[in-house]
């Protein structure tokens, strides 16, 4: 005769009782995000915000994205802690290249057996990047999903809220030929190109993650997995002391793909290889035989994030971007490309 004990979820490979003690370590991370405009508490159906009185006529901006195969790196080395960051980075810089200010953010992780451990340990990066970008963490969704997921992987996902006076959107309409490039450094690969990354220097070059090459501080994993820089308070103070005609977040595309979206036909960039640093983690992806326009067009190359403004404004914008704490560098120029496509030239 067949068993007749009860089938449990616990059998199926789902354990409501970790998921429960994730939710309740969760609680502290989200009570470390406060911000004016939160209404609801952690546990509901639906997170709660009531938008920052006044405004004239604000207008939301939104934006969502993950953290892609770095996360094999985590995996590798065992340390999610910073991946969490790089989650709330990749949503929030997208947002904040229109001008807004971060409001909130929400996340969705996801994994085969849930280990509160690992769970918690990405989720306090989660929040830790929240405070880092001046938003609430709002909600999330944690979802154990057995026989989806390889043994200790997982996957997440974010979603970043922001707003703006309609008055104040930055569209890259005021984009004109003479206007500078003003850069902001880059905490290394970011987000980005990982799967190119892990190919060069896994594969090719034959590095282990816990080597230390000459040219580097720390391990190859740790180098890695350091979190993708947060642009917000940089952005909000630029926005407020200058006139920011123009912002790239230089993510997939790196730097050959992405200023031109903000450019209107018959502009293009003129770009400085000379005028700012590039890291030796991308000296290290280049031996491994990935040539220069290769790594142009997947990795940032050491700057996170362009900010367009008239000459004039340069000096001033370089200021203020050193005080939120950015390391800046004015590298290049907008020009003049009538009849052709937007589209960045790379001077010596």
């Amino acid at each position: 005769m067949p068993d007749k004990t009860p089938l449990t979820y616990k059998d199926a490979g789902v354990d409501i009782d970790a998921g429960n003690e994730v939710v309740s370590r969760i609680g502290r991370l989200v009570q470390s995000t406060p911000r004016s405009g939160v209404l609801s508490d952690l546990g509901g159906f639906g997170g709660l915000f009531a938008l920052p009185g006044g405004l004239t006529d604000p207008v939301l901006v939104s934006g969502t994205d993950g953290v892609g195969t770095k996360l094999k790196i985590a995996f590798a080395t065992g340390s999610h802690h910073t991946v969490g960051i790089d989650l709330v980075a990749m949503c929030v810089n997208d947002v904040i290249t229109t001008g807004a200010r971060p409001l909130f953010f929400l996340d969705y992780f996801a994994t085969g057996a849930l280990s509160p451990d690992q769970a918690e340990s990405v989720i306090a990066g989660i929040a830790e990047g929240c405070r880092q970008a001046g938003c609430a963490l709002l909600g999330g969704e944690t979802a154990e999903m057995p026989g989806f997921y390889a043994d200790g992987e997982y996957d997440m996902a974010g979603f970043a809220v922001g707003v703006v006076e309609r008055a104040k959107i930055v569209t890259g309409a005021q984009i004109a030929a003479g206007d500078r490039v003003v850069g902001l450094a880059s905490t290394g690969v970011h987000s980005n190109g990982f799967s190119l990354a892990r190919k060069a220097l896994l594969e090719v070059a034959g590095l282990a993650l816990d080597a230390q090459p000459a040219t580097l501080t720390r391990s190859v994993g740790e180098t890695l997995l350091e979190p993708t820089r947060i642009y917000s308070r940089a952005v909000s103070a630029l926005c407020d002391g200058v006139n920011v005609k123009g912002l790239a977040h230089i993510t997939g595309g790196g730097l050959v793909e992405n200023p031109p979206r903000i450019l209107a036909p018959g502009l293009g960039m003129e770009l400085r290889l000379s005028s700012w640093e590039v890291g030796p983690i991308f000296g290290l992806i280049a031996e491994a035989g990935v040539d220069d326009d290769e790594m142009r067009r997947t990795f940032n190359m050491g700057v996170g994030l362009a900010a367009v403004v008239s000459a004039g404004d340069v000096a001033e914008a370089l200021r203020l971007a050193e005080a939120a704490g950015e390391t800046a560098w004015d590298i290049g120029c907008v020009v003049q490309t009538p009849g052709v496509a937007p589209a960045v030239t790379f001077l010596p």
